[in-house]
Parts: structure tokens; sequence; C-alpha cells
């Protein structure tokens, strides 16, 4: 399962998520820079337990490199989809948990994530020589918080089936409570060998659901005496998904398409993934400029087959979001 987006839009930019981001290439191009002397870099900057457990090992580093390295460790990473992997799921999650918290808040928070997740797998590995680096257990640890906050929100997730792109929208109680389970078994089946620091995932983000209470600025409940101001967006997401119905006799398929106020009034082109029984169609549609609400959209021959062999159409009535 490939997360691609949640349905909680953020309310404030997220400074230190995207900071973090940054920091991550950074540090990623600085790897590739050392050419011969990675190993070396990544041995001095990663985290390796035995550093910690062994003497002799711990007599070449100073106090303030075993120290460093426990922080160092989470923005270093072994190749170009590791980081790009851990960078789009914290794109996918951060912001929403930066916004409960505040900007300082969240940066003190990410950094413990990683660093109590750097501990959990040294604890577990004691005496391996291997550096672990990456920053998945930090991200674990943002994705634990984004749990206790937004259980009900859905993720909008890439199935690969094949080759045929399979876009669905999953529970985040589901989608995170999948993850760790399977982070969990691999921890626990001792499946180390993998090269992929499991209980860092599963430290990290049993500290990220634990430790949101602590963090979290935003009220708990909800005021009653005042109304939410409802805040104006200039657009809605370029893929959405629509799940259109049809009747017995009728070859026709009806859906909803998604459109923010700006968007009808200039025009749009959605990516459109049309569930219909086992089909999945990706397709792109074009709105036009200056439709109304509840306007309908025909896509020709995107229906239902006809009992002349032909197809009928899909339409698709416009809601504009205020």
């Amino acid at each position: 399962m490939i997360p691609i987006r949640d349905t909680i839009p953020s309310q404030r930019y997220p400074l230190i998520n995207n900071t973090i981001i940054g920091i991550n290439i950074v540090a990623f191009l600085l790897e590739l820079s050392q050419g011969p002397h990675m190993n070396r870099f990544i041995y001095i900057y990663g985290l390796v337990p035995a550093r910690y457990s062994i003497s002799q090992v711990a007599s070449y580093f100073t106090l303030e490199q075993q120290i460093f390295s426990i922080i160092s460790f989470m923005f270093l990473h072994g190749g170009f989809f590791h980081l790009l992997g851990n960078l789009w799921t914290l794109y996918i999650f951060g912001d929403n948990v930066e916004d409960s918290m505040g900007h300082i808040s969240y940066l003190i928070f990410y950094l413990l994530c990683g660093a109590f997740s750097g501990l959990t797998h040294l604890i577990f590995n004691l005496h391996s020589n291997v550096p672990v680096i990456g920053a998945s257990g930090a991200v674990a640890g943002v994705m634990g918080a984004y749990l206790i906050l937004h259980p009900r929100s859905r993720i909008l997730t890439l199935i690969p089936i094949i080759i045929i792109p399979w876009f669905v929208e999953i529970p985040a109680f589901f989608f995170l409570g999948v993850w760790f389970l399977m982070q969990l078994l691999n921890a626990a089946g001792g499946h180390g060998a993998s090269g992929i620091a499991w209980w860092a995932h599963v430290g990290g983000f049993i500290f990220g659901a634990a430790a949101l209470t602590i963090f979290r600025t935003e009220p708990h409940g909800e005021r009653i005496d005042k109304k939410p101001v409802p805040i104006p967006q200039k657009k809605t997401y370029h893929l959405q998904i629509i799940s259109p119905i049809g009747f017995d006799n009728d070859s026709t398929l009806y859906g909803t398409i998604t459109i923010s106020l700006f968007e009808a009034d200039a025009g749009c082109v959605k990516l459109v993934n049309i569930a219909w029984g086992f089909h999945r169609k990706l397709i792109k549609v074009t709105i036009p400029a200056g439709i109304k609400q509840k306007g309908i959209v025909r896509l020709k021959g995107l229906g239902k087959l006809a009992q002349n062999g032909g197809a009928g159409d899909l339409l698709l009535e416009v809601n504009i979001l205020p």
C-alpha cells in the first residue's frame, strides 16, 4: 500500500515539517559527496549499537560524537528510494501533527521520536556493529500521533495490481494499524537480516502516540459558543476517486465530482479514478469555466454496456465547495 494523500487539510503552513524534509535532502546530498569515504561517514554519523555497548569500539569516539549520532542518524539515508519513501510519508502526515502542536513543539517531538526509535533499536540489537540510518523511526512517531489525532481520516492509497493502479480511500486507523502490525510482526519475527530496523519503527510509533498528549497544544474539545469559520479552498485535490451508481435498466452511470469556487469560475482539469465493479479507469476530466453548482459533466462511453452492445454515459454532478 502506497499512501498518496490524506483528507485533512492543514490549517497553517507546515514550516518545521518542510524544513525537516529540506534538511534530509541536503544531508543526503552531503552523503553522496563523500564518494569512497561514504561508509566511514555513515559509521560516524549513523547509529551503531556496538559504539555504546562495547568499550573497545566506544573508545574511538568522543562523548560529543556518541550523543550527536543519536540525532544525526535520522537525517541520513541508504539510497534515493529510502529517502523518497520516508519524506513522502512525512509530507502526508506531518503537517497535521504540526498543526496540533505548533512549530517548536513539533520540532522537539520529531527529534525525540527519532531518538527513542534509535534507542529501541539499540536495546534489541545491543552488540550490532551495523550502522542504522534513516528518518523512518521519527516518521513512525509522526504516524503514531496522526493515528490518535485523526483516526477517522481517510488515506488515498495506491494498491498496484500487476500493472493496474488501484486507488482506494482507506480509514486512517486501518491503514496505520495494519502498517504498525506489519512492523511489529517483522520485529518479533527477527527479520533484522533484511536490513530494516523494525524495532526502531515500533519504538518510534509507540512513543509518538504516547507523547502526543504532552506536546499537543490545540484544545481537545470543540467550543460550542462559536461556529468555526470555513477556510475557502482555492483548489481541490487533482486526483479524485468516484464510485458511480447505476440502475438496472439504465446504461447511464451517475457520480459526483468536487471542485472549488475558484476552479468553477476558471475551469480546471481533474484526474479521476472511476471505480465500477472490477473495472478501474483513470481518466482526465475537463471542467468548463463558469459551471454552476449541480452542473453536469457528461463523459461519453463510460457508462454500463447497453443491450445493443454500445456503452452508456457517465454523468458527473458538480459539487462546488464554498
